[in-house]
């Protein structure tokens, strides 16, 4: 924004007799953008699938160091077996298969995923470094070679529903799946079964029984003859939990495998396959409930942290705005280069205000923006809102009790507003409001207020609705300003791009 001005010096007893020619000062603004685009293609609530690593499976390189064996059967066989690195390239594709996921496939982005890796997003998990089985059939003599063995790749798959009935069934629900693909089974083994075992420490659930299917998605079981299999005799494991109870319930799972083989029913060996992680982690661990007003039951994976992306191409002034206060705020709320967290202030909350009575998230904003007023700018701005950041729906909220950005009122935020360039363009700036602080933000605020045109900011999170993904009390999520992120910091003018 550029001024023209001119001088007279008086200090009280000496002054000047003429006026100083006119001269230019400009302020510069944190931010540049446009008025807000006509249309859009940004989806705020789309995800992308993440990798992850697991925090109780034993990596690629240690297994085969824990061999199992069972005891040896009346003619002094026994039956090992230990767990292996996944190939490469993981199990063979099935060329009888249409290009893409078959229809057995649970989740249906995770068949074509390369193998040796993890997958999730907040409702599927697709597990292709599980790895795979080696089976032993081993003589009486220790020190023969074995009579025969037996190779298979594993992967695994889950699905939580987040709605009641998006399943087919009236429950709130969440399937799990394996995938069993033989790469070499020895004739004396005349045959194997594998039987998958899923445990978990539910409350309040109902489950299946394994329902077995091959590649073509045809009824099957998990047996295969020596004699008649090829890379191709893959098999797909379904198994169904189905959960009635109420509250919340965060479910622990847990996965093994059985083997026998037809040359001796004596003989069964179990290894393990890993469980849903650590307890202070539970990255596979499915979370149901019932607690969010007007939706019913459902479940989700809530290790994964959804990122909301607010639409710059339609509401600018609102992304421009949070991206600055992700900037230069302490804790960085909320963004994704800094991995920082906003928490969501959820209905199952406990929090009270100094009074003991519940908080909800208009005594938060109340708390930032109850003693603002409208700040002076161009008419073409219209009108504004009070816009506070971290939002009143979080815990990041200058307004919300006890929390890490705490304040006592919002003159203690960064201050902030809207106006026109006055360049000679059409675009707008994000400018320092120094009606409370003169000098304009120090980068030590940990809150910010703006005025920011009220379509903008009213239309700028309208499509973070709980129900979406489940969000419950203090689950943590980000907030992405695509028009803004190509800037490295804001240390000069970041301007506006069309995402």
């Amino acid at each position: 924004m550029t001024y023209t001005f001119r001088t007279s010096a008086y200090d009280g007893s000496l002054y000047e007799t003429e006026w100083s020619p006119y001269a230019n000062f400009r302020i510069n603004p944190y931010v540049t953008f446009p008025a807000p685009q006509t249309s859009s293609i940004i989806d705020p609530v789309a995800q992308k699938v993440r990798e992850f690593t697991r925090t109780n499976a034993d990596p690629p390189s240690a297994r085969k160091s824990d061999r199992k064996c069972s005891a040896a059967d009346p003619q002094g066989r026994k039956l090992c077996i230990e767990m292996t690195p996944p190939s490469k390239d993981g199990p063979p594709a099935d060329p009888r298969l249409a290009p893409g996921s078959p229809a057995v496939e649970l989740v249906d982005w995770c068949y074509e995923k390369p193998a040796g890796k993890d997958y999730m997003n907040r409702t599927e998990a697709c597990l292709k470094n599980v790895g795979g089985v080696d089976m032993y059939f081993l003589s009486t003599d220790p020190d023969s070679p074995a009579l025969g063995m037996a190779h298979f790749e594993i992967e695994q798959r889950i699905k939580a529903y987040p709605k009641k009935g998006s399943s087919g069934s009236n429950f709130a629900e969440f399937d799990q799946q394996i995938y069993l693909v033989p790469t070499r089974i020895d004739p004396d083994l005349e045959g194997v079964t594998l039987k998958w075992n899923a445990g978990d420490n539910c409350d309040s659930c109902v489950v299946s029984q394994t329902k077995w299917a091959d590649n073509q998605n045809s009824t099957s079981d998990a047996h295969w003859d020596a004699n008649d299999w090829t890379e191709f005799s893959g098999r797909w494991g379904r198994y169904l939990t189905q959960w009635n109870g109420t509250g919340k319930e965060t479910i622990d799972l847990g996965w093994s495998i059985t083997g026998t083989v037809d040359a001796s029913n004596a003989l069964q060996v179990t290894v393990g396959l890993g469980t849903s992680g650590v307890e202070s982690v539970r990255e596979l661990a499915p979370r149901c409930d019932d607690i969010l007003n007007g939706v019913a039951p459902g479940c989700v994976l809530p290790f994964f942290k959804p990122t909301y992306t607010v639409d710059t191409n339609l509401y600018p002034a609102a992304g421009a705005y949070y991206w600055l206060m992700q900037e230069k705020m302490p804790d960085h709320a909320g963004s994704v280069r800094w991995d920082s967290l906003l928490h969501y202030f959820g209905p199952d909350s406990t929090a009270t205000g100094p009074d003991g009575k519940p908080w909800d998230s208009d005594k938060s904003r109340n708390k930032v923006c109850g003693n603002w007023t409208v700040p002076k700018a161009d008419a073409s701005v219209g009108t504004m809102d009070c816009d506070e950041y971290a939002m009143a729906s979080t815990h990041e909220s200058g307004g919300f009790p006890g929390g890490v950005n705490q304040v006592t009122s919002g003159d203690e935020c960064a201050q902030l507003n809207t106006d026109k360039m006055g360049d000679g363009s059409a675009n707008f700036g994000l400018f320092a409001d120094t009606r409370k602080a003169t000098k304009g933000p120090t980068g030590k605020e940990r809150c910010g207020r703006a005025g920011i045109n009220a379509d903008q900011n009213r239309g700028a999170f309208k499509k973070l609705q709980p129900s979406i993904w489940r969000l419950l009390d203090n689950d943590g999520f980000f907030v992405s300003n695509p028009g803004f992120e190509h800037c490295v910091n804001a240390s000069t003018t970041c301007s506006w791009r069309k995402a």
